[in-house]
């Protein structure tokens, strides 16, 4: 996958960069900011991700330094330039058992999807933007700013405080983060009243496989969706 990306140098009839230097040459030859766009929007996203350190602060204890990269992409049909900030976590150790996030397969949707025509359940269907900056982070590690950081805060040490897409245990983050942000929701418990009868439960089930989440529920009222719905993570 690795060896492919790279080998691939147009998408779209456009050159797909590999570096920030060849981004900032191809605007400058272009004269456009698509590329630079692009960065800048990824930054911004990522920037709750970051605990930038005073700039004489000394490295930190008990973390482990890890490079980044970004990846390039073009959208298909805009031709939108896309840019993902990646940590490089295959420099830092993580046992297996922590690192696993399972995700829901194939087979239990479509099952999920005939539950729900058989009983007539309304579904619903969200992307959650993100999803992993939502999850604080299972490792402690620090980066050295790079220019994607601006040339005011380039060269100085930050630490990561949120699960960034490229860490090992991620994954594990946020589903472990999602699923007990669902079990705290009382209108997510599904058969605990057993006064009720099956067909009267808020929600039938919930499934997830990040950043997707789908849900299928009978009588759920208008006001729980909504204050799900606006959960701040």
């Amino acid at each position: 996958m690795k060896s492919r990306y790279f080998r691939r140098e147009q998408k779209h009839g456009i050159e797909l960069p590999k570096s920030i230097e060849r981004v900032l040459q191809i605007d400058e030859e272009t004269g456009t900011t698509f590329w630079r766009d692009a960065i800048c929007k990824e930054m911004a996203n990522n920037a709750k991700a970051f605990k930038i350190l005073a700039p004489d602060a000394s490295t930190p204890v008990g973390h482990t330094f890890v490079k980044y990269h970004m990846v390039f992409d073009i959208k298909q049909g805009t031709l939108q330039r896309k840019a993902r900030f990646v940590a490089g976590g295959n420099m830092a150790q993580a046992p297996p058992s922590i690192t696993c996030a399972s995700v829901v397969s194939r087979e239990s949707v479509r099952i999920a999807f005939l539950i729900a025509a058989l009983n007539d359940l309304d579904i619903e269907a969200a992307d959650i933007g993100n999803a992993y900056l939502n999850a604080p982070p299972r490792e402690k590690i620090h980066i050295k700013c790079g220019p994607e950081f601006g040339p005011e805060l380039e060269g100085r040490c930050a630490i990561i405080i949120r699960a960034l897409c490229g860490l090992k245990r991620s994954g594990a983050s946020w589903r472990a983060f999602l699923a007990r942000v669902l079990e705290e929701e009382p209108t997510m418990m599904c058969g605990s009243n057993p006064q009720r009868k099956p067909m009267e439960l808020d929600i039938a089930f919930a499934s997830w496989s990040t950043p997707t989440t789908f849900c299928a529920w009978l009588n759920i009222p208008k006001r729980c969706l909504t204050n799900w719905t606006n959960t701040s993570f």
